[in-house]
């Protein structure tokens, strides 16, 4: 199977984190977001030690909220000592809530409204990444209106491209992110900042993409960020005490997609960082990561019924279900790929080839094509996408006027309801 905690029982029964998929899909409906919370939390304990152990106890991977935002999951990081990465109010708002430290919350993103810098000062978030010169005076003069100084870390384009999706990469010179090194527009960017009264500037940010898999992705920023933090001390001296690296690990959402070993790549990431540290004369900083999508994704897997099933005679066959782009619009946007699981085995091994799609009335509602499935599947059969933790519920819409599916936390053998169904009152309760 894909990952450990996808398993079919005796009688060839799907099950997930050692629950039969089917059992959950009568007590709970479908469209249906599964998350494995045992899995989450292992994933927590993996970066935690990792970073400890490679880079020094005040080390602090940062979960990437956008992955997945709601009460339940902003507890689990608490409990497990994370820190988060929020881009809007509603993610600060949805920690606050759940009673996460505050001191612990990053927040950074390239359009913060005045409302959104207010609001994240007022409720003094531990750190706020300040994208551009405009944001950084709007952030001063809230600082200096609320009588506080406020931590920032400055977020620098380092112009790495790490051969990823076009729409997650965000290293490159010319993205919307961040001010770029390339003729020292990130040099004065550092200067204005550190020049302001009511800003503690601390470090640098950066961020090269998402899904990368390539080895030497986060070495060749290491080297162009720790190049710049030389050249602050040398002109401003200026230390950079923390150092955010982003986030971006690949999963696996087909068999053929490698296999990271996350620790051993971090380990490797810590040992050319203190080096090239070593080499500039510089004082090895406190060093942060986003790890978002390797946190949570293969903790989920989302569960359909079959509706209607269709063959087109010399054309193609469709499996239609009662989901699909409005609850994970990630193939009509990157074409991502998937692996998809029937709920049952086929009958003597027998299948066809399929298009998996959705209920939206739009032909872009794809959610999976050309995915071998049982040739007597049928109406009523369940058909399950793994891989679906992250970007999943976080994307979903209401398109169609569909209410979005609820997520069930699984945990050592139980299930329970993290985020309920929507429902037709839900949909109309903002409408005048």
């Amino acid at each position: 199977m894909l990952a450990s905690n996808i398993q079919r029982d005796q009688q060839g029964r799907l099950c997930f984190a050692g629950q039969r998929i089917e059992k959950l899909a009568q007590e709970y409906g479908t469209p249906l977001y599964l998350m494995d919370e045992d899995r989450i939390r292992l994933n927590c304990r993996m970066y935690l030690n990792a970073f400890r152990e490679s880079f020094g106890e005040n080390a602090l991977p940062l979960y990437a909220s956008k992955a997945a935002s709601f009460l339940q999951m902003y507890r689990i990081m608490a409990e497990e000592g994370m820190g988060v990465d929020t881009v809007s109010q509603g993610e600060i708002f949805t920690a606050l809530r759940a009673g996460f430290p505050t001191e612990k919350i990053t927040f950074h993103g390239d359009g913060k409204t005045d409302e959104d810098i207010r609001f994240a000062v007022e409720n003094r978030v531990g750190c706020i990444v300040v994208d551009n010169e405009t944001e950084l005076g709007c952030l001063e003069a809230e600082a200096e209106k609320q009588g506080i100084t406020q931590k920032v870390l400055l977020r620098i384009t380092p112009g790495i491209d790490p051969h990823t999706y076009e729409a997650v990469n965000t290293g490159k010179i010319d993205v919307k992110f961040g001010v770029p090194i390339a003729d020292d527009q990130a040099l004065h960017f550092v200067e204005k900042a550190i020049s302001m009264h009511a800003l503690d500037v601390e470090g640098l940010h950066c961020h090269v993409g998402s899904m990368v898999f390539d080895e030497m992705v986060f070495e060749d920023t290491v080297d162009v960020m720790v190049a710049f933090m030389k050249e602050l001390y040398n002109s401003f001296n200026f230390v950079t005490r923390k150092l955010n690296l982003g986030g971006g690990y690949g999963v696996r959402y087909r068999e053929n997609d490698k296999v990271i070993d996350i620790p051993a790549r971090i380990q490797t990431l810590a040992e050319h960082m203190k080096k090239r540290v070593a080499e500039a004369g510089l004082t090895m900083p406190m060093v942060l990561m986003e790890p978002g999508r390797s946190i949570v994704a293969d903790a989920g897997m989302t569960v359909y019924t079959v509706s209607t099933v269709k063959h087109l005679k010399n054309f193609k066959n469709y499996v239609i279900v009662d989901g699909g782009m409005a609850d994970n619009p990630r193939y009509c946007l990157y074409r991502s790929a998937y692996t998809v699981l029937p709920g049952k085995v086929a009958e003597e091994g027998r299948e066809e080839i399929f298009d998996l799609v959705g209920r939206c009335c739009e032909s872009g509602d794809i959610l999976q094509p050309g995915v071998a499935l049982p040739a007597d599947i049928s109406r009523g059969d369940l058909v399950a996408v793994c891989t679906t933790g992250a970007y999943n519920y976080s994307m979903a819409s209401n398109y169609n006027r569909l209410g979005r599916p609820p997520v069930v936390m699984l945990e050592q053998g139980k299930s329970r309801l993290a985020v309920r169904r929507e429902t037709p009152d839900d949909l109309c309760a903002l409408d005048m």
